[in-house]
């Protein structure tokens, strides 16, 4: 556990690209100021901690990882993505901002020791796979063991 036995919790339910940005910022922060740190990643957030690859073994589950497919570099804000523009334009401006990208942020939070866990109820009806999960990922557990370690935090957000 973290030096001053503070805890954050954090789910990440969206895969939009803002949202995913204020998650990784607070999570970092956090684990900054010296606060243990936890991200449960459950349906649309699964995003940033899967690999770039195709997933679903089902006709509609396969349907679903084609229509949804990507990683976190695939993640678009939640308004005005202009068909993948607004991403780009996102991205620019951060970059001339000296802004962490998306994935910097993420690389900071595993180098930091934010723990990483992906949701088994949204990865089973989603048809996601551990193993196109991000090595780094801890574990995949059910909502009650977000609820434990939830209990347990000074912080627990919904993003």
């Amino acid at each position: 556990m973290a030096e001053n036995n503070k805890k954050a919790s954090i789910i990440v339910f969206s895969g939009d690209m803002d949202k995913l940005m204020a998650a990784f910022s607070i999570a970092t922060s956090a684990a900054a100021s010296g606060m243990e740190v936890i991200m449960f990643f459950t349906f649309w957030g699964l995003r940033a901690i899967k690999k770039n690859t195709r997933t679903g073994k089902g006709i509609l589950g396969k349907l679903f990882g084609f229509l949804y497919g990507g990683d976190i570099s695939k993640a678009a804000p939640s308004k005005y993505n202009f068909g993948g523009i607004g991403r780009w334009m996102f991205k620019k401006m951060m970059k001339a901002k000296r802004i962490p990208s998306l994935e910097e942020l993420r690389k900071m939070a595993i180098e930091m020791g934010v723990k990483l866990y992906g949701c088994q109820m949204s990865m089973a009806v989603m048809e996601i796979q551990k193993d196109t999960l991000m090595d780094e990922v801890d574990s995949c557990v059910g909502a009650s063991f977000f609820i434990a370690q939830a209990k347990e935090s000074e912080i627990s957000l919904f993003i």
